[in-house]
């Protein structure tokens, strides 16, 4: 039996420290948490605000092997992550398995390789109460917050709902920035640019270049003025400026930047990212993933030298050092790199692989030498006018890190203004107009957020840490407060006067303004509990509330404050507010709002929110008749919707006419809109309007159902009639007794053609387990 048992988080990471260490050593995974709050009472003592735990059934099977694996072992080695959370586990470790403080040891390590396992093991160290008190404030204050606000929300907007510290935050800042949006007032004004060509060079072809005018026209007739007087202008090149600039690499990633940069050159969903990375992290490809430490340890400092100089040269190296800005930066203490620098490749999926490269990337970049860059401007004059045109033209001189690694933005705003190589132009030179075009342009509305800014932006706030962003941003979504959607915004006319030889054309153009693409939008859902919230609870929702818990936790984690006390405080101006909101009656539920009178009953026409969401109603309860409700459309908002159109959703539903002797009714629902046909659902597509949608449409509709339903049936048996082949979205599958199996990938190719035989033999034989190998960390 081996003398030492070591205890990590999970199994993949279990498998590649076993393999780093002796046979005296036994490595068991204690798959995350293995005690958490009591799901009653709150979990939580509310005369000492002390945490009351209990062993979840799941795990109590894995708590029993560890028990048994540790009576027989000399050493217990706690080598659970290196944050607070981690920490925390080792310590609820510790106490369920009831180990002696003296034997058992805590290591922590910030890469999964042979050499920071072995000397992890050479220098242990005892669990860090701080660091464990300060999780445990964390998750008491966070369970307070959940549990006593919920119910709050259950009684006065709709059951189901659920609120918490950060994610309640988070969805706040969503809400905000969509009624900026809303209030936002677009201006115009004429930005105007120019084709012109240059002087042709001996033995050379004429050149163009684009130019913009230094100033914009707030009007048409402005415009118009300025291209009358450009007929009959000459242009003379006034100066041409070259100046040397440089670029400078960006950091190596810490667990915001990672997300963030992973967002915008990937296409990753935050939540993916750490999926990735936590399995890239225990596969020990990298280290720890949660972080935000940009410094970077002499062990990679001095791996990366090497490796730039022989793939790049010497003249791309450049030895950097970098220091956390933020304030609070904890965790790990070393920024996200690979554990090998001259690893190039990996095996994996290609998220690994694509995910991995760009951490390396990142990190080899930030140990270059800067870009060296000659930026030209050139400035056109036009006689008779003060304005001037202005091009400008940018060509690598040297390009240092730009040669592997170039940062993203958000916006494409950031990226104007930069050029390419220009030609050789000469201060003096006359210019030819070709074109010169006046086009109306509009200030752009403030950016709804992506996931990778919502991110920078609770960074910038410091709402919650590096473990909380991507589960918050989760939840948000799972509870229908925030979609990850469209906006198509509003068509516009946009007008263009163009100067071709003598003659000014006015031309139209048409654009959608305010149209976004896979953008974070509040639900009318979201919305509603953010409002009452906000006027409710306004110190929970505040953004400096929230950062400032963040800095308390800290001080926890320096053993600077007590941390029970902290929560005391908070419990005792917090407890008053919910009975308060419990407590109080208005006419209106919370989100409800009055339209008017419907003309043909005279009853009251109101938008609220519903059991299964938002939703007009005509008449109330307390009326003999009973109230008519429809279902708020999805590119309808409770906040804007008018009286006409609350109106029009009571034409539904609409009986198109008869198909096969059965009536066709278009209807919307809690999924949108759709066609019922002899009991049986057809979605009607986006875009097409279910009061405006034809019988033909409808029957064509239900015609592609149904074809699509009986391609789908691949293979009957009489002898087992419950028992059929059938195509599925994600593959072949066979339906038996009301359960589906899996078709294995072998015998795909030929599912149509397999015998009875082999389909119950694919029934009979268990499908493999998919083992788990990331834990969530909660916000």
């Amino acid at each position: 039996m081996p003398k030492n048992l070591v205890i990590v988080e999970s199994p993949a990471k279990a498998k590649t420290i076993e393999k780093f260490l002796g046979s005296d050593f036994k490595v068991m995974s204690s798959f995350g948490h293995i005690r958490d709050l009591k799901k009653k009472n709150f979990g939580v003592d509310l005369d000492t605000f002390r945490p009351e735990y209990e062993i979840p059934a799941d795990k109590v099977h894995v708590v029993s092997e560890l028990r048994a694996a540790a009576k027989k072992t000399e050493t217990v080695w706690l080598a659970s992550d290196e944050d607070r959370e981690g920490e925390a586990i080792s310590w609820h470790l510790a106490e369920v398995l009831k180990l002696d403080p003296a034997k058992a040891q805590r290591i922590v390590f910030h890469e999964i390789t042979k050499p920071a396992i072995l000397s992890a093991i050479e220098h242990p160290r005892h669990i860090d109460l701080n660091l464990v008190d300060a999780q445990q404030a964390r998750r008491v204050l966070d369970r307070l917050v959940g549990f006593k606000l919920s119910p709050v929300l259950w009684r006065r907007v709709r059951p189901s709902l659920s609120a918490g510290r950060v994610q309640s935050v988070a969805v706040r800042l969503i809400v905000e920035r969509e009624r900026e949006i809303e209030q936002f007032q677009s201006e115009a004004a004429y930005q105007v640019t120019a084709l012109f060509e240059l002087p042709a060079r001996a033995g050379e072809n004429p050149v163009q270049i684009k130019a913009t005018l230094n100033r914009a026209f707030a009007t048409e007739k402005e415009a118009q003025a300025f291209l009358e007087a450009c007929k009959k202008a000459d242009f003379i090149v006034e100066s041409v400026v070259k100046r040397p600039t440089k670029r400078t690499p960006a950091p190596p990633f810490t667990t915001s930047t990672l997300q963030q940069e992973a967002a915008r050159k990937l296409g990753f969903p935050v939540a993916m990212t750490m999926r990735v990375a936590q399995t890239l992290y225990e596969a020990g490809l990298i280290t720890y993933m949660r972080t935000d430490s940009m410094n970077l340890s002499d062990l990679c400092l001095n791996a990366c030298g090497p490796v730039i100089t022989s793939e790049m040269g010497a003249d791309y190296h450049q030895r950097r050092h970098y220091h956390t800005h933020a304030k609070g930066a904890q965790e790990a203490h070393e920024a996200i790199r690979p554990t090998d620098m001259r690893r190039e490749q990996i095996e994996g999926t290609p998220q690994e692989q694509r995910l991995y490269t760009l951490i390396r990337k990142r990190t080899l970049a930030s140990q270059m030498a800067d870009a060296q860059l000659e930026k030209t401007t050139v400035c056109v004059n036009v006689s008779g006018r003060e304005e001037q045109f202005v091009t400008t033209g940018e060509v690598v001189l040297f390009d240092g890190f730009l040669r592997i690694y170039r940062e993203s933005v958000d916006t494409e705003a950031e990226n104007e203004g930069e050029g390419g190589l220009l030609p050789h132009i000469e201060e003096g030179e006359a210019l030819s107009r070709l074109e010169i075009t006046a086009r109306e342009r509009y200030t752009r509305q403030p950016p709804r957020y992506t996931e990778a800014s919502l991110v920078h932006k609770m960074e910038e706030l410091g709402i919650g840490r590096p473990s909380t962003y991507a589960p918050t941003i989760s939840t948000i979504q799972q509870r229908e407060y925030v979609v990850k959607g469209d906006r198509e915004g509003s068509p516009r006319q946009i007008h263009v006067l163009t100067l071709a030889q003598d003659n000014i054309v006015p031309s139209t153009l048409e654009e959608r303004a305010g149209a976004d693409k896979g953008k974070l939008l509040p639900t009318d859902i979201g919305t509603v509990v953010n409002d009452f919230l906000t006027a409710n609870f306004p110190d929970i929702m505040d953004y400096n509330f929230t950062a400032n818990v963040e800095k308390d936790f800290d001080d926890v984690a320096e053993g600077n404050k007590e941390w029970t006390s902290l929560i005391r405080q908070f419990y005792t101006d917090f407890d008053p507010l919910v009975t308060r909101a419990m407590e109080e009656r208005n006419e209106l539920r919370v989100g409800e709002r009055e339209l008017g009178i419907d003309p043909k009953s005279g009853k009251v026409v109101k938008v609220r929110i519903g059991r299964y969401g938002p939703m007009v109603q005509i008449g109330t309860a307390e009326e003999e008749e009973k109230p008519l409700f429809a279902t708020l459309p999805k590119d309808k908002s409770m906040a804007s919707i008018t009286l006409e159109e609350a109106l029009e959703l009571f034409k539904l539903p609409r009986t198109l006419g008869e198909y096969e002797g059965k009536p066709v009714v278009a209807n919307t629902g809690r999924f949108g809109p759709y066609i019922n046909h002899d009991k049986k659902f057809v979605s009607i597509p986006k875009g097409e309007d279910p009061l405006e949608i034809s019988l033909e449409r409808a029957i064509e509709l239900i015609l592609s159902k149904r074809e699509a339903e009986e391609k789908s049936h691949l293979k009957t048996f009489d002898e087992e009639p419950e028992l059929e082949i059938r195509a599925g979205r994600f593959g072949p599958y066979i339906a038996y007794k009301g359960k589906n199996y899996k078709i294995p990938k072998a015998q795909a190719d030929r599912a149509a053609e397999l015998t009875l035989e082999e389909c119950r033999k694919i029934i009979e034989t268990p499908a493999p387990s998919k083992t788990k190998t990331t834990r969530k960390k909660k916000a």
